[in-house]
């Protein structure tokens, strides 16, 4: 069996709610999309293994038989766990009613994560989705019906929840993140988001482990080196270079905590993204 599988529908005929894509992807250790922006809505369900979801702010940890909802015009990252890799499907979805037909599951912005015990059932509805890939009248047909039965089996099935609920709510967390975001470029260490927010270094230290499960340290090394590999990627821009504008002035210190993160140098994470050519469109 393949590793991903993937569909992209042309034929958008219908108004109140369409598939734009689908797929099925078993994922390899820390695999991540993003920091990206969708214009359409996404659904993920895990299948298998778990991995972690940001949005607004925010982590989830999303394990098997959980799914998360992407937003359209929502900044959000997502990666495979390191040792328990996810398996998941998704379907990307749009539609004059997509968003109605969303809350009535009780999935919007503000509910982002769900649970379902369907997985063979939703596993079953997106294979046979990728088997109408001939954009006829009737595969048209056949994926808009498969779609709805989507829905029914996730709204007969579902309950919504907040991953984390009371880390959400946490003014401090999210302040300390906010922190981040907007001086991660900065030389900043733990002591300066600590001053920020307001705490000793050790309740700071602790309120991040206990609601996102690491400490304040590894949250602000994983977001440079997310916005490391962005430009890694997205850039020719030298190594040393990437390395000061996120908040690293020493090289040597930036190379050892991408490897540390990614596993591998920066150096080879942009020979690999960039060398890699894709048999498939993955928009998973």
């Amino acid at each position: 069996m393949l590793d991903v599988y993937y569909l992209e529908n042309t034929n958008r005929n219908f108004n109140d709610m369409y598939l734009c894509y689908c797929g099925f992807e078993k994922c390899t250790p820390l695999h991540s999309f993003g920091p990206a922006i969708r214009p359409n809505y996404l659904l993920h369900y895990v299948l298998d293994g778990k991995g972690y979801y940001y949005a607004n702010n925010k982590k989830y940890t999303v394990t098997k038989n959980e799914g998360f909802l992407i937003s359209p015009n929502v900044i959000t990252f997502y990666e495979a766990d390191e040792e328990e890799p996810w398996t998941y499907l998704w379907i990307g979805i749009d539609g004059n009613k997509v968003k109605t037909y969303l809350k009535c599951i009780g999935l919007d912005e503000e509910n982002l994560i769900f649970k379902c015990d369907e997985a063979d059932l939703l596993k079953e509805c997106v294979m046979e989705m990728l088997k109408h890939h001939k954009s006829t009248d009737a595969d048209s047909f056949k994926i808009e019906g498969l779609l709805y039965l989507f829905f029914s089996r996730l709204s007969n099935n579902i309950k919504s929840t907040l991953s984390d609920d009371d880390s959400i709510s946490n003014n401090y967390v999210n302040k300390a993140i906010e922190f981040i975001q907007d001086n991660y470029y900065r030389p900043i260490k733990v002591r300066d988001i600590a001053e920020y927010t307001c705490l000793n270094r050790s309740y700071l230290t602790s309120i991040f482990q206990k609601y996102l499960k690491m400490p304040p340290q590894k949250f602000l090394m994983e977001f440079r080196i997310t916005k490391a590999a962005d430009l890694l990627y997205d850039t020719d821009l030298p190594i040393g270079n990437i390395a000061y504008s996120c908040g690293y002035t020493d090289p040597l210190s930036f190379s050892k905590a991408f490897r540390k993160v990614k596993g591998i140098s920066p150096k080879e994470y942009r020979l690999n993204k960039k060398g890699c050519t894709k048999q498939y469109l993955l928009l998973d």
